[in-house]
């Protein structure tokens, strides 16, 4: 089968080969730092004990106990060097909500974390959500693209008000429709995590989505998570008392070789999955490692012809 995809020799456009095309180097790695922030979901701004599906600790690094932006990230660096190669690095601010705060502060943050090594940093992701996000906060993260690239990641999350409402999420879809607006003609790369089999939602609801990504063509790269559930989350709690319906890593699949032709095929894909440590994993388990789950998902594009974009029909807003 003749691929024509931009990016990479799989059937769709992973992230890691745009990078080593955009750098011309074997690998750049996102090094992670925790700028102290909180969610206006957890301090009583919206809502207080966060999503449902949400414990911070499941996604954030060794490097948070660690006392200043620099030490998190001279250590993160040293460690991706020695261990994974790297060559260039993107400061990732992640955990949390990391445009919750006044646009002053935000520019203390990240100028000093981009002021820790001028030479071998070429990004900042920010990650962040649609109603922490206004019109100077894009402004200043915009003043940095003339020296970087600058990955605005948003959590979507679903299409749907009424799943939004359930997992507690205190943002509803159509404050992410107006952020995208005031992101029309922005020099930011913009990226949208989604999670797939939230409850109540679907297989054909959530094929949706794609749509909803298409039809936004300043999007240009997404995270596909699969619901997991994770202690400390108030949905772990939940779930121990009631269990319900999970993706296996077959069905899942199964989905996403479903999705992928549906997506836009100029998009990059950061993730196809995600999955928390072990130690606080209550479920799905499919008894894989990260990278064996990685390779049955492509193997089984690969085996099935699946093409991303190769049902992709442009959305005429």
């Amino acid at each position: 089968m003749e691929k024509s995809l931009a990016f990479g020799e799989k059937n769709y456009n992973y992230y890691s080969a745009y990078l080593k095309e955009k750098y011309q180097v074997k690998r750049v790695y996102k090094v992670i730092v925790d700028g102290g922030f909180t969610c206006p979901n957890r301090d009583g701004s919206k809502g207080y004990g966060g999503c449902t599906y949400c414990n911070v600790d499941s996604f954030t690094p060794t490097s948070r106990t660690m006392a200043t932006m620099k030490e998190q990230i001279e250590f993160g660096m040293e460690r991706a060097r020695k261990h994974y190669k790297a060559e260039k690095f993107i400061i990732y601010f992640q955990p949390n909500t990391n445009t919750y705060a006044p646009a002053h502060y935000l520019k203390t943050m990240y100028d000093e974390a981009l002021s820790v090594d001028t030479t071998d940093v070429v990004g900042l992701s920010v990650g962040t959500r649609p109603d922490c996000l206004d019109a100077e906060k894009i402004a200043l993260l915009e003043s940095y693209t003339d020296r970087l690239d600058v990955d605005l990641e948003m959590g979507m999350e679903s299409i749907y008000n009424e799943t939004l409402s359930q997992i507690n999420r205190g943002c509803s879809h159509d404050e992410f429709i107006d952020i995208m607006k005031l992101l029309e003609n922005s020099k930011l790369d913009i990226c949208v995590h989604t999670i797939f089999g939230l409850p109540g939602e679907t297989k054909d609801m959530m094929l949706k989505y794609a749509d909803e990504i298409n039809r936004f063509p300043q999007i240009n790269f997404v995270k596909f998570h699969h619901l997991h559930i994770v202690e400390g989350s108030i949905m772990g709690v939940k779930y121990k008392k009631e269990p319900f319906k999970l993706f296996s890593l077959e069905e899942y699949t199964d989905f996403l070789c479903e999705l992928l032709p549906l997506v836009r095929p100029n998009i990059i894909i950061q993730r196809l999955f995600g999955i928390s440590d072990l130690d606080m994993l209550i479920a799905p388990k499919w008894g894989l490692k990260k990278s064996e789950i990685q390779t049955y998902i492509d193997n089984e594009i690969e085996r099935r012809g699946v093409v991303q974009g190769s049902k992709y029909q442009k959305i005429l807003i």
